[in-house]
């Protein structure tokens, strides 16, 4: 999947115990690695062991990311285990802080208030090219300095196991013939899923209401309610779905990506199914304030960049559904620029921006 939006409609678990047990001892022993940084004594345009060039005086003490949204989530176990190897790429103690709250609006602007030293960063998500637009806040990715993409994840349409519709294509023509009978869930009004429902219904020439959307407080809500049959649709990630599409409580019919999800490689691509070009996703990066020291950027780019790139991330991604995309600074700026144009023209079509 490529490092740019998932689709363009005009030009215009929990940390596991072993990351816990490695942070911790880090932590306690005041572990700083020989061959990287260890607090900043470093000249200028050295290179650790790792590969990844010194920034003068970085860090000079422990690195804070801000996660705007709830403990527990798989925001948040994303950004633990990214703490836990930066930490070991930096060599010093990488603590992750919730700052959860308007819909994603507080822990953004926590990461464009810092200072732009690189002491406090943030794991940034899709939301910040959708808040302003409903009104939420004048924050937008200008107000922050992109560092690198680390995920993306393209939207699924999923039933409940006895559903009637075997295919995309024939929940589609339900849909037509029955405008409104179809109650669709996943997020909240107006959320990254409710767009993505948005986007495959109007793509189909639909309109934006012909399902029912009834909004909840994310992804797992939304499916206990398909499971006890409360919605029939939900279209968030199939990775938050993991579980229950493995115990056969639901099946996915489709993956609204240009690529099918390696992680469900037997579902086919909305595109495949009906040929439509619907393809709302998520994503996730590293990002911080903005006007950040060029030198800073280019060692945290790098040591995400290995984090990605390891083992142990990809392991993880796996385990939990996740996509891994890798982009650097400058790809991940444009990527977060343009996804915020398309998010704009896709909610003003569908009347959710303010």
């Amino acid at each position: 999947m490529s490092a740019t939006a998932m689709h363009s409609r005009t030009p215009s678990t929990s940390t596991s115990s072993r990351s816990k047990t490695l942070l911790a001892a880090v932590s306690a022993a005041g572990l700083f690695l020989t061959a990287c940084n260890g607090g900043g004594d470093a000249e200028a345009g050295g290179e650790d062991a790792n590969g990844c060039d010194f920034a003068p005086d970085y860090p000079s003490g422990p690195v804070e990311i801000i996660v705007p949204w709830a403990a527990g989530g798989g925001t948040d176990s994303v950004a633990r285990l990214v703490a836990d190897q930066l930490s070991n790429e930096l060599g010093t103690q990488v603590n992750v802080v919730n700052r959860d709250g308007g819909s994603g609006v507080v822990g953004h602007q926590a990461m464009a208030d810092a200072s732009p030293d690189g002491q406090t960063i943030g794991l940034v998500t899709v939301e910040i090219g959708m808040m302003h637009w409903q009104g939420l806040t004048e924050l937008t990715s200008e107000d922050l300095t992109g560092i690198a993409q680390i995920n993306e994840d393209p939207a699924g349409i999923t039933v409940a196991d006895d559903a009637e519709w075997e295919t995309a294509q024939e929940l589609l023509d339900y849909i037509e013939a029955n405008p409104g009978d179809v109650v669709g869930s996943g997020t909240g009004q107006g959320g990254i899923w409710h767009l993505a429902l948005i986007d495959m219904l109007l793509e189909a020439g639909l309109e934006p209401d012909a399902v029912n959307f009834v909004p909840s407080d994310g992804a797992a809500p939304a499916l206990q309610e398909l499971v006890a049959g409360g919605v029939d649709v939900t279209t968030s990630s199939l990775g938050e779905n993991l579980t229950m599409i493995e115990s056969g409580d639901v099946r996915p019919l489709a993956v609204m990506g240009t690529e099918s999800d390696p992680n469900f490689p037997d579902v086919p691509t909305l595109e495949e199914e009906t040929g439509l070009d619907a393809g709302v996703g998520v994503w996730r990066g590293i990002a911080g304030p903005a006007d950040m020291d060029e030198d800073v950027v280019a060692e945290l780019e790098c040591h995400i960049e290995n984090v990605v790139n390891s083992e142990e991330y990809a392991e993880f991604m796996a385990d939990s559904g996740l996509g891994v995309a890798y982009a650097d600074s400058e790809e991940f700026t444009a990527l977060m620029l343009e996804d915020d144009e398309e998010k704009g023209v896709l909610m003003e079509e569908a009347g959710l921006a303010e």
